[in-house]
């Protein structure tokens, strides 16, 4: 059963005290544009500390005449900045009528002084916006201050900016999915997953989140993040942008190919066989081929061709052409997929279970999306379930996990849900049992909650992949009391109840009568 949040009061963190100044200072301009001044600052805020770290670094060392050589800087993966893209250069002239022009004279030397960043930041964004001067002092101030708060940590202005990209995404509703993906969701893939080594890709990166929690996961547990690559595709000319500074921003290097791009049409990794692949797809995308297109294209072979009207199984399908022999991937659809059996659906989804690609099916609880109130499925795929000694995995051929957590999570405000730790845990331990992580223990069917089954089951449920028709409902527990037992004290308490409702009929037709509205 879902959780209430705590009502006690708490103290603002720094996201959100940052967040309702940069709010207040919005004025006319729309949260869908809003997003890149306050996060293109951000990014400013962020390399400019970086540089000048690196810079007192080398004059400690003795090193100041290397202070103003790039090589010196790009050797610890820090842009170098020539004196007019520094922030201490554009704080300096926050005051003045042209700071925009300023602003984007900053971002621009940044970009062509460091080719990574290429096509990644706002190009004369703010002089075309025409933000008035002096909001833009302000909301440069408030900015300012990141590095004043006494919570300032290596990753802090890395945990506004995934904190403001969470809040524009509230703000945009349904647009905010293109790029934004909950936290929750996002770790929840990442701990099933275990991306320790190899090849990350994400068709659909919006603004890298997969690829930051990846990281992220590696790290906590103790692992080299220079042992992943990463790639990634994303359609949106300006939430590539995005993507592309976050990453900058925690010194993530990523190949999104040269161009932001369609990825059914311009695939910009045709060659790539990743080890795991994590994705939140748009969902139900209609549209996304004309009638006479890709009907031959071989990420189809030997499945039907997915429908024009809906994407999901085209996105299915492409990343199952990027996997690896021994890759996984684990991604978000829309609940319809796993048991629509619309223009085709349903035989790719049967030829699929049948070249036993599917290992795990997880239902989530709904609201945990601010984009939609669709509910959603998160799908792992592998080619190979097979017995794999390095990562300690059984032999799981011919199964397929169910686990149904739509009763869990807490409600984190009155229309919105978050998985909880605790939640995600109990979730990735069931999976990691499954398929026989010792760390994990022995796995066991757990009635309403999971479900190992093999593929008669699911040939018996028509190919649907619904959870909920396999894992059965809760068991409750049995108190020990005789039926007859308690069916006399029932129908006793019944009767009771009923006499005392008789009464009371008839005191209120007594006092009705009194007030001369008798029958």
């Amino acid at each position: 059963m879902a959780k209430k949040a705590s009502a006690k009061t708490k103290q603002k963190s720094m996201e959100e005290s940052l967040w309702d100044s940069a709010n207040k200072l919005r004025g006319t301009v729309e949260s869908s544009e809003y997003k890149h001044v306050v996060l293109g600052l951000i990014f400013l805020k962020f390399v400019s500390d970086k540089f000048e770290e690196r810079k007192e670094e080398l004059v400690a060392e003795g090193k100041e005449k290397f202070i103003d050589m790039k090589e010196f800087y790009n050797m610890k993966n820090i842009f170098y900045l020539p004196e007019e893209s520094r922030w201490s250069y554009v704080i300096s002239h926050a005051k003045q009528d042209d700071i925009a022009l300023k602003i984007d004279t900053a971002l621009n030397t940044i970009e062509k002084n460091n080719p990574s960043l290429k096509g990644a930041l706002p190009d004369n964004y703010f002089s075309r916006l025409g933000l008035d001067a002096s909001k833009l002092s302000s909301l440069l101030d408030a900015i300012n201050n990141i590095n004043t708060i006494a919570d300032k940590e290596e990753d802090v202005v890395g945990r506004v900016y995934e904190y403001f990209l969470g809040k524009f995404a509230a703000a945009e509703g349904k647009g905010g999915g293109e790029f934004y993906t909950p936290k929750c969701v996002v770790n929840l893939l990442a701990e099933m997953l275990e991306p320790f080594k190899g090849k990350i890709y994400d068709p659909c990166c919006g603004s890298g989140g997969m690829f930051v929690q990846s990281i992220k996961f590696v790290e906590s547990h103790h692992g080299n993040k220079k042992d992943i690559s990463i790639y990634g595709q994303e359609y949106t000319a300006t939430t590539y942008k995005l993507a592309k500074m976050n990453l900058a921003i925690r010194g993530i290097a990523a190949n999104l190919g040269d161009v932001p791009a369609d990825t059914f049409f311009k695939d910009q990794h045709p060659d790539l066989k990743a080890d795991y692949i994590l994705a939140n797809p748009p969902f139900n995308q209609k549209e996304w081929r004309g009638a006479d297109e890709l009907t031959d294209d071989s990420r189809w072979d030997g499945y039907e061709v997915p429908p024009t009207g809906n994407a999901n199984y085209a996105w299915i399908m492409h990343m199952v052409s990027k996997l690896s022999e021994n890759g996984t991937a684990g991604f978000v659809l829309a609940n319809g997929s796993m048991s629509s059996n619309t223009s085709g659906e349903g035989a790719i989804r049967k030829k699929m279970i049948e070249n036993d690609l599917v290992d795990c099916m997880i239902a989530l609880p709904g609201q945990l999306f601010y984009t939609t109130q669709i509910p959603v499925c998160l799908w792992f795929l592998t080619k190979n379930k097979g017995e794999d000694k390095e990562h300690g995995y059984r032999n799981r051929k011919g199964e397929t996990l169910f686990i149904d957590a739509r009763n869990m999570g807490t409600m984190v405000d009155r229309t919105h849900k978050e998985l909880t730790q605790e939640d995600i845990s109990e979730i990735t331990k069931t999976y990691h049992a499954w398929r026989g992580e010792a760390k994990d223990g022995s796995y066991e069917d757990k009635a309403g909650f999971c479900k190992s089954a093999k593929l008669e089951d699911i040939t018996k449920h028509d190919f649907v992949l619904t959870p909920g028709r396999y894992v059965g409902a809760v068991e409750e527990e049995d108190d020990g009391i005789p039926f007859e037992t308690k069916m006399t004290e029932l129908t006793q308490t019944l009767y009771t109840q009923m006499k005392q409702s008789a009464e009371l009929d008839d005191v209120i037709h007594k006092n009705m009568e009194a007030l001369g509205y008798g029958e």
